[in-house]
């Protein structure tokens, strides 16, 4: 499994949580959000952060969006399985 797809908080804690909206990543203000692992590094590179080819939707945490270890090793929008249907609101960035 890998890091972007785990939410910080446990499964009692998202039964109850008000950021728990199906298909919406966890805000980056949550405290249960932040990432404590040693791969996690903040991108400053935004031709990194906007690759068309990469699949922000697999990342359940808007932290993992502009980390470089998930920008660098997550999964393509060419993986993702077929028949795949993005809930939630389709806007990646407010502009």
């Amino acid at each position: 499994m890998s890091c972007w797809t785990l939410r910080g908080c446990d499964d009692e804690m998202q039964s109850r949580c008000p950021h728990n909206i199906p298909g919406e990543p966890c805000p980056a203000d949550c405290l249960y959000s932040q990432c404590d692992r040693p791969t996690h590094v903040n991108c400053e590179d935004f031709g990194k952060m906007l690759n068309p080819e990469r699949d922000y939707d697999a990342a359940v945490k808007e932290v993992c969006r502009i980390c470089e270890h998930f920008l660098d090793h997550g999964p393509a929008l060419v993986d993702r399985p077929e028949g795949f249907s993005r809930q939630g609101n389709p806007n990646r960035f407010l502009l």
